[in-house]
């Protein structure tokens, strides 16, 4: 009797680990909200014009929302100029130019959390460490002495510091508890990246590169650096350059130059590989190259795109955004790696940028 009591609890207990089981490794993964598994687009509207926004495309390209901003807030603006987004745990920082502020959502739901409105001047770009936020800001136009990094605290969204710059702070990366700060000049043109020591908030550090550094990645402890040059029509062109930096002692370890009148930009980095583009044009080598490639990947005059306005390189796909004439609706191209174009979309005023939201 008690071994045939024994035999059916082993049985019961075998049924039941089985079933927890299957259900830890069968559980759903559960959207956090409408927007999760998806890109949301940040598009800048026309300076002055308050006509920011944001869309969103799933990751399957079935479900798109033109202003996916204003259907979930209606009577809520999102603001004059969107500049970017950053990410941080369940919440996105969109940055507003022109209204000196930044909405902060939640990036599932896009439904608002905070606003923050004081200690923004020119905000440009955000980056996060040590659970705090960090705002390049270009200051007053007129005054190349007045630049500086927001600090906000991120529990309560206020400025709590400000870290005085070079001119023109512009795109910024982290590593280590150290911030880099690319100055593409503001309203000038910029030739250097300035280190930020993220735990006393100090610049320990300035590296000079290529003139008008615009986009920049961090991968093996080494950052690349893509410079524009300054264009033809400020009468003193310059050549541009990628540059690469040794972040164990901020020392330059290789310099690429551009041809004369080449100017590129959107650089990136994805599974090994680093993509910038040029003109209409999409280049695309190994992040170890010894030399720039000598012809694009593709290019875009297909559909007639003149200059990349807005780039990312996500799992396989090749995302273009085209501002059209800067004043219509804008549009962004999905491209396979080798150029096959597979998906088109017409999106808000002037795509700024590209967020994959997993």
């Amino acid at each position: 009797m008690n071994l045939k009591k024994l035999s059916i609890l082993m049985v019961l207990s075998g049924l039941l680990f089985t079933s927890c089981s299957d259900d830890d490794d069968n559980s759903p993964d559960l959207p956090l909200g409408a927007y999760d598994n998806g890109l949301l687009i940040l598009n800048q509207g026309n300076f002055g014009g308050g006509n920011s926004s944001i869309s969103y495309w799933s990751s399957d390209f079935t479900d798109f929302q033109l202003n996916a901003y204003g259907t979930v807030n209606p009577n809520t603006p999102l603001g004059d100029t969107g500049q970017d987004i950053g990410f941080y745990q369940d919440k996105a920082f969109v940055v507003m130019n022109y209204s000196e502020t930044i909405q902060v959502i939640n990036r599932y739901t896009l439904v608002p959390i905070a606003t923050i409105s004081t200690g923004l001047k020119n905000p440009r770009y955000i980056a996060f460490v040590n659970g705090k936020g960090y705002v390049t800001n270009w200051g007053n136009p007129t005054d190349a002495t007045d630049d500086y990094v927001a600090v906000i605290d991120l529990s309560n969204y206020a400025v709590t510091a400000s870290i005085s710059v070079a001119e023109g702070p512009e795109r910024l990366v982290e590593e280590n508890g150290k911030l880099y700060v690319a100055h593409l000049g503001g309203y000038g043109y910029g030739n250097t990246v300035s280190v930020i020591n993220a735990v006393n908030n100090s610049v320990s550090g300035t590296i000079a590169v290529g003139d008008v550094p615009n986009s920049m990645f961090i991968e093996n402890n080494t950052l690349y650096v893509l410079g524009g040059g300054k264009a033809a029509w400020t009468g003193n062109e310059t050549r541009g350059s990628l540059t690469k930096i040794n972040l164990a002692n901020n020392t330059i370890i290789g310099t690429f130059e551009f041809s004369e009148g080449e100017h590129p930009s959107n650089l990136v980095k994805e599974e090994g590989k680093m993509y910038y583009t040029l003109d209409a044009a999409i280049y695309g080598t190994s992040i170890t190259t010894t030399s720039l490639p000598s012809s694009p990947l593709f290019s875009t005059n297909s559909q007639g795109v003149y200059g990349v306005y807005s780039f990312a390189v996500e799992e396989d796909k090749i995302y273009v955004g085209d501002a059209l004439d800067f004043n219509s609706n804008g549009k962004i191209y999905v491209y396979s790696l080798t150029g096959t174009l597979l998906k088109e979309q017409t999106v808000g005023v002037i795509p700024a940028g590209f967020y994959f939201n997993d």
